[in-house]
């Protein structure tokens, strides 16, 4: 292993453990009080839901996500990028899940904050402004695009009319996210949604604003875990923005009156009130669910 590995691994290392430290000094404080607060729960009963899908895309193997058909995994061997896409007949939803960091390849990607210009097979961003994002998190989601456009292009042709989600947890929430732009801007008839738990920062705001507009902002869904340090570990002073809309469970038990819809991109009274640290305790647990420990989700 390179001695830049080395580096890069140790500055993840310690950023976790970090992380669980400060995590748990939180944890022991007073509830976070919000007033006003709460979701419906068809709301609430959508973002629980998705969150199980993120979490199945974890699974090494996953022949029926949450007991629905799989179209189609995908895996991509030098990115590291994996995931799956399925169809819930009964709700008439194409779902694409894509898993989030499991190996040390992904943490790899995970660990750079180099931007670059966006690129993507079927995107041509309607603005004067510059778009960049992620340099490892494009990589990623673009070593997968083909595999993902053309089983939705397939579904769509043999069930007309269907919706599509693109969802993903932590890694998989920033390439959901470059999913969603893309999927929306290749389907543009599509009615697409994006739910994303635990994401972090994945462009500059260009991107954010263009996710905003080809998606819809009333068709995003940012989930973030109390003080759930990796939707900040990115930093704004590098460039980097959030796209709405975010929702904010800002304290326990997860119900829809611990949740809150923020404003804007970078709400100061939500998320990002509270400082980052990194991958801590509450980064694996979105709406009950323990991200990429519950094997049941599949079968």
């Amino acid at each position: 292993m390179s001695s830049l590995r080395v580096m890069q691994l140790a500055t993840i290392l310690v950023h976790v453990a970090i992380g669980v430290c400060v995590g748990y000094a939180l944890e022991a404080q007073k509830p976070l009080s919000r007033m006003g607060a709460g979701i419906p729960q068809s709301t609430y009963a959508d973002l629980t839901r998705f969150a199980k899908y993120s979490s199945a895309a974890y699974q090494a193997l996953c022949p029926r996500p949450l007991g629905n058909t799989l179209v189609e995994e995908f895996r991509n061997v030098l990115t590291s990028t994996a995931g799956y896409v399925a169809r819930d007949d009964q709700r008439r939803e194409i779902v694409v899940a894509f898993r989030g960091s499991q190996q040390l390849e992904d943490f790899l990607i995970d660990g750079g904050l180099v931007q670059v210009l966006y690129q993507s097979p079927g995107v041509q961003p309607n603005t004067t402004d510059v778009v960049m994002a992620h340099a490892g998190f494009l990589l990623a989601y673009n070593s997968v695009y083909s595999t993902v456009l053309d089983a939705i292009g397939t579904q769509l042709k043999q069930h007309k009319n269907y919706s599509i989600v693109s969802t993903g947890h932590s890694l998989g929430g920033a390439l959901a996210s470059l999913g969603g732009l893309s999927i929306k801007s290749n389907f543009p008839m599509a009615n697409v949604r994006l739910y994303t738990f635990g994401q972090p920062r994945t462009g500059n705001a260009a991107y954010a604003d263009l996710v905003q507009q080809v998606v819809g902002s009333e068709n995003i869904y940012r989930a973030v875990h109390t003080y759930d340090g990796v939707p900040t570990m990115v930093p704004e002073e590098l460039d980097y923005r959030h796209h709405e809309r975010e929702f904010w469970q800002f304290e326990e038990p997860p119900e829809p009156a611990t949740v809150i819809q923020c404003e804007g991109q970078e709400d100061p009274t939500c998320s990002d009130s509270i400082p980052t640290t990194g991958i801590n305790v509450a980064h694996p647990f979105y709406f009950g669910q323990i991200m990429s420990l519950d094997a049941t989700l599949c079968l």
